[in-house]
């Protein structure tokens, strides 16, 4: 089946698509660009994203997506260390990095002409199609900030051609369980498509359904309206967009018609019990929760009735995956013990991180991999996650999750986005420190909101300290900069706990 792709007030019918990713590919090949090279590809949320997802299928070279938001030096260092060949570039963004370019890189530059760059669509019309050997499909390279340094680009191997529709099917298999895409579906993104699980969602969603729907960003009443309008039955949604749904008046939720939707998928961070319980109260049974990551792929999923028999749990292993929670010696955790999480997803194909092998075997133990997170299983195998292991705070000798306080804190009224650390504390060793970030026009007063979480959670867990920021930092993989956040407080000292 050819995918159709809607954005905005654009249409392109999936055999169009096929065709521009077919030129592509070839326009790619006549660069230069080989089987297992990288392209760079530095666009806000644009229907070029799926040229370049069909190219990469065809022509066997992976795609690196940047975070526009990014500082030039930030730039700089993917496009180097991904050893791009190409860069596909937004026009309006190319200024602010073209320094940061490599010298003799080409630059295909999309929405207009931009000086020192080929403008795409006159380029790709001129290209011919891919007529090169078949070679193994890619996708794209992701990069993970992880739980140390620098971000390290996620290489999944290539899938050998012998053997490839089983493999691909056990994929199929996977991605059916967890992001809900099947043969005919209807789709919505409004996820940035830099991040790497709505990347995943794309490039499968472009592969079975019937119409995939991309939005330049999240708007939560557009994300209502595109589901009526388009009768779409899957979509991608992060907690914080539950969040913001959430918030929308009662009014305007009832407005739209919702009945179409039968799966919504959630991954990339956990999502609170209390936040999912009001999705499925409004919504009705359609709420996914996925634990996954770049390296491993999807691990568990948590189905509308385990959220409802088991509150915060994200799920069991999704067919063939492998899970275990080790103690700090590997020694496998009992029920209900807190250890580091293991995992393996045999559907997909193994990694290495890019120019970072040890990083890679320093993560691993039996061919399992963990990424830092820290959890448990019940007695049936459902698994819990509690937080990062870098992320733990200890306060008086008590062990402390941020992530369950940040559950409850951005649900506060005109809270955008927030972050819990610790600080250092001379009587408890590290105490809890709160940044929020309020939305447009709404005013965080520190009481109030100390008063609200003291209603909701013990008390030790409620920061002492709230401090309000007009913007929380990001780091360069675009999520929020706890690492660099919790710095300011900790430098200069020898302990960090």
């Amino acid at each position: 089946m050819a995918t159709d792709l809607w954005y905005e007030d654009m249409h392109r019918s999936g055999d169009d698509l096929l065709a521009r990713g077919a030129r592509l590919a070839g326009g790619l090949r006549a660069l230069g660009v080989q089987e297992g090279d990288v392209i760079a590809v530095l666009l806000r949320n644009d229907p070029v994203y799926a040229d370049v997802v069909h190219a990469c299928r065809i022509a066997g070279c992976y795609y690196c997506p940047i975070n526009w938001h990014f500082t030039a030096e930030e730039v700089r260092f993917l496009l180097t260390d991904s050893g791009a060949r190409v860069l596909l570039v937004q026009d309006d963004l190319l200024p602010a990095v073209r320094d940061a370019v490599p010298a003799g890189m080409p630059v295909l530059s999309v929405g207009g002409p931009a000086a020192g760059a080929t403008e795409y669509e006159a380029w790709l019309a001129q290209q011919p199609a891919y007529d090169g050997p078949r070679v193994a499909p890619r996708g794209h390279m992701a990069y993970t900030s992880g739980t140390t340094g620098r971000p390290k680009g996620v290489l999944r191997q290539a899938l050998p051609l012998e053997g490839l529709e089983e493999q691909l099917a056990r994929m199929r298999s996977v991605v059916r369980q967890t992001y809900g895409l099947e043969p005919g579906c209807r789709a919505l993104m409004s996820a940035p498509l830099y991040h790497s699980a709505p990347g995943s969602f794309i490039q499968n969603a472009l592969q079975m359904a019937e119409r995939l729907v991309l939005t330049p960003r999240f708007d939560a009443e557009q994300v209502l309206a595109l589901v009526e309008k388009h009768r779409i039955d899957v979509l991608y949604l992060v907690p914080i967009m539950y969040v913001r749904l959430l918030k929308l008046p009662p009014e305007v939720r009832a407005r739209y018609d919702l009945s179409s939707i039968r799966f919504v998928a959630s991954t990339g961070s956990p999502c609170a019990p209390e936040v999912k319980r009001a999705m499925l109260e409004w919504l009705g049974p359609v709420i996914h929760e996925t634990y996954a990551s770049s390296e491993a792929g999807m691990i568990t999923v948590a189905t509308p009735a385990d959220a409802a028999a088991r509150p915060g749990t994200a799920g069991r292993p999704v067919d063939d995956a492998q899970l275990r929670i080790l103690d700090e010696h590997g020694r496998q955790c009992a029920p209900g013990e807190i250890g580091l999480v293991y995992v393996r997803q045999p559907a997909y194909p193994d990694f290495t991180y890019r120019n970072n092998e040890a990083a890679r075997a320093a993560i691993d133990r039996d061919g399992l991999v963990t990424l830092g997170d820290m959890g448990y299983v019940d007695a049936d195998g459902y698994l819990f996650i509690c937080d990062r292991a870098s992320d733990m705070v200890i306060s008086g000798g008590v062990n402390i999750y941020p992530a369950e306080i940040e559950h409850e804190l951005v649900r506060y009224p005109g809270v955008a986005d927030c972050v819990v650390f610790g600080i250092p504390d001379a009587e408890y060793g590290e105490r809890l420190l709160a940044m929020v970030q309020p939305m447009p026009g709404a005013e965080i007063r520190e009481a109030e909101v100390i008063d609200w979480l003291r209603q909701r959670l013990s008390g030790f867990k409620v920061p002492r300290s709230i401090v309000v920021e007009a913007q929380l930092p990001r780091d360069e993989t675009g999520k929020l900069a706890k690492r660099r956040l919790r710095d300011r407080y900790w430098e200069g000292r020898q302990r960090r706990v």
